[in-house]
């Protein structure tokens, strides 16, 4: 599929059933070829917040295993080539994937043998997921707003089948607070690898917080900016090119060997700073809870411009008097 190629028709067609909520009433895609449609647009969109989630976590220095991968919800199996293309496809000895729509886990099975020959590939049953198999790594993304309480119990129950899970949505509200309180439901049985930069409950769901919402901002690739058919998409889709809300939990399950850090001091910064002329404005999640922070511009230029420029994942170690931060380094500035 290229943009040559591309079913207009069709991409309004699901686009129509995203916003209008329908997506939620079952399976959306009537052939492989929206499938492929979706792939190369929204799908590649989804892409970018899974390359933004695999960054932070090679910063956090964090690699999950690769043993036998379930990619639950795969749809047209995006995320499972962004995380194989990134960790290495060789360590992965048994990719499984599944969607409640057949056409998408055969369309993902097959893109995912054809980027990386050799790899082993199979669709599950519903025997195996409701068994007991446990699994290295399971992959959920952009799922959330539409499972039925069935469908969210199975997913459950996957979990706990588990080592580690990586979990990427939209970065909406409604959809980030929902994760938000899956992560808080799962603190006892596994650690929390990010966007946390602690282990305690989350402080996003304190009463007082009901406003705010765990989510960040992946950048796209710039050169889409100067492609007239990336242009196209965004203004027949309606969507803003250069934003990609996007929430995400990295889990994995305590055992001796992986037991939870001493806390490290790291902060991460939840959205976008705000900035205005003599100062910028963040929300600040830590081991402390979360607080609005200030910078002043004179205390630290250096960092009031990066905060406002930095495509990394905004996780600091701050210098800071209160809610006032004086100085700060990144962890990407950090790594090798």
């Amino acid at each position: 599929m290229n943009w040559t190629e591309l079913d207009w028709p069709a991409l309004d067609r699901l686009r129509d059933k995203f916003l209008s909520g329908s997506a939620a009433g079952g399976p959306y895609w009537q052939s492989p070829a929206d499938l492929a449609n979706y792939d190369l647009t929204y799908g590649a969109r989804i892409g970018w917040k899974w390359d933004a989630v695999l960054r932070e976590l090679k910063l956090r220095g964090w690699t999950p295993p690769l043993g036998r991968v379930l990619d639950w919800g795969c749809g047209s199996g995006v995320a499972i080539r962004r995380v194989l293309a990134a960790l290495g496809a060789e360590r992965c000895g048994e990719l499984l994937v599944w969607d409640h729509s057949p056409l998408a886990a055969d369309f993902a099975a097959a893109t995912a043998e054809k980027a990386f020959p050799g790899l082993r590939v199979s669709t599950v049953t519903p025997g195996f997921l409701a068994g007991n198999t446990p699994l290295d790594l399971l992959l959920v993304s952009h799922v959330l707003n539409e499972l039925s309480t069935e469908a969210l119990a199975e997913l459950r129950g996957l979990i706990l089948r588990s080592s580690a899970v990586l979990w990427v949505e939209p970065g909406t509200h409604e959809v980030a607070r929902g994760l938000q309180t899956i992560r808080d439901e799962l603190r006892a049985e596994f650690r929390l690898i990010a966007p946390c930069t602690h282990q305690g409950a989350c402080g996003l769901l304190a009463p007082e917080r009901t406003r705010d919402w765990c989510h960040f901002f992946a950048p796209p690739p710039s050169e889409i900016f100067a492609n007239p058919d990336w242009v196209k998409f965004g203004q027949r889709a309606g969507v803003d090119l250069r934003s990609l809300p996007y929430c995400f939990v990295a889990l994995e399950r305590k055992t001796a060997a992986s037991a939870a850090p001493a806390d490290t001091g790291l902060s991460r910064v939840i959205g976008r700073p705000e900035h205005f002329k003599p100062y910028a404005r963040l929300l600040n999640c830590d081991a402390t809870g979360v607080a609005e922070l200030t910078l002043p511009k004179r205390a630290a230029p250096a960092l009031y411009k990066e905060l406002d420029r930095s495509k990394a994942p905004l996780v600091y170690r701050w210098q800071r008097d209160g809610n006032v931060i004086s100085q700060g380094s990144s962890l990407s500035a950090a790594a090798p």
